[in-house]
Parts: structure tokens; C-alpha cells; sequence
């Protein structure tokens, strides 16, 4: 059953583009919407933010946050919506840093219309590396799910 929730949650996670990001902001919850991109080697989901941003100061002083990606609504009822929340740690990419090209090449790869961001200076590249893994992959059908089992699912889809 673990096994075929963090392939459906790979799965999701390779089809949608668009999380929603939990941080604190002044001591409070605060979500936003951040497109996102995934690398494989090692897991992480690099979301490009723009230093200006309110959700980009927030990481920097607490890189503990909350990501939830979702299904789009369609014809599956709202409660069976299949869903993945992340509990993870936003790391800065450093320019010349380890998973820079990687995390840079998987963006643009997934939003070529957003590559011409990465010549603005405000802009910077963010890993939030997991956590915690909860997988909902429909109504009564929620399961927590390791890192590591989400990362052989990712791995093997490639």
C-alpha cells in the first residue's frame, strides 16, 4: 500500500506545477501560490522567488515551511481529491553552489517562459527539501509516507 501511495504521490507531483507554500510571517501562518519544479538527485522541489517577495523573507528566517500540491479540481468529488503535503526545509541556491545547474536546468526546463527571471538579481533559487510526506490519494485514503520512499518513487519514474 506505501509502496503504490509514493508512486501516486510521485506521480502527482510530476503532473502538477503549482504548489501552495506555508511560512510565518510575523509570528502568523501565511500561504502562497509558487510554481514549482522537481529534482530528482537529491528530492527537493526548487521553487524560483524573487527576494521582494513577502513568502522569500519568510524562509529566510524560518526555512521551515508547509507545501501542498493538489490535483485540479475536475470530476473527482471535492473531498477525493488526491493531494501531497510536504513538511520541509527552503534552502538558498547558491549561483556556483552544489544543485545549482540542476535545480536551474529542472526549472527552466518546466517553465521556458520563466528563464529570462534568472538575469534578474532579485530573483533566487529555493530547494525545500522534505521532511514529512502525507499522501491523500482520495477520500478515506491518507497515509504518511518517508522521504526516501517518495524519492525511489520519483526515481523510478524517470
Amino acid at each position: 500500500m506505501k509502496e503504490e501511495a509514493a508512486r501516486r504521490a510521485a506521480e502527482l507531483l510530476r503532473r502538477c506545477r503549482v504548489a501552495a507554500l506555508g511560512t510565518m510571517h510575523d509570528g502568523a501562518p501565511a500561504v502562497s501560490m509558487v510554481p514549482y519544479a522537481v529534482v530528482v538527485e537529491p528530492w527537493a522541489l526548487v521553487v524560483l522567488v524573487s527576494t521582494l517577495a513577502a513568502h522569500t523573507k519568510d524562509l529566510l528566517a524560518d526555512p521551515r515551511v508547509g507545501v501542498m500540491i493538489m490535483e485540479p479540481e475536475g470530476t473527482t468529488p471535492s473531498h477525493a481529491l488526491a493531494r501531497v503535503s510536504i513538511q520541509g526545509e527552503a534552502r538558498p541556491l547558491a549561483l556556483a553552489g552544489p544543485g545549482y545547474d540542476a535545480a536551474r536546468s529542472a526549472y527552466a526546463a518546466r517553465f521556458p517562459d520563466m528563464a529570462m527571471l534568472f538575469g534578474l538579481g532579485d530573483f533566487t533559487l529555493v530547494a525545500i527539501e522534505p521532511v514529512a510526506v502525507r499522501a491523500v490519494m482520495g477520500f478515506a485514503q491518507a497515509t504518511s509516507l518517508t522521504p526516501a520512499a517518495v524519492a525511489v518513487a520519483l526515481r523510478s519514474a524517470d
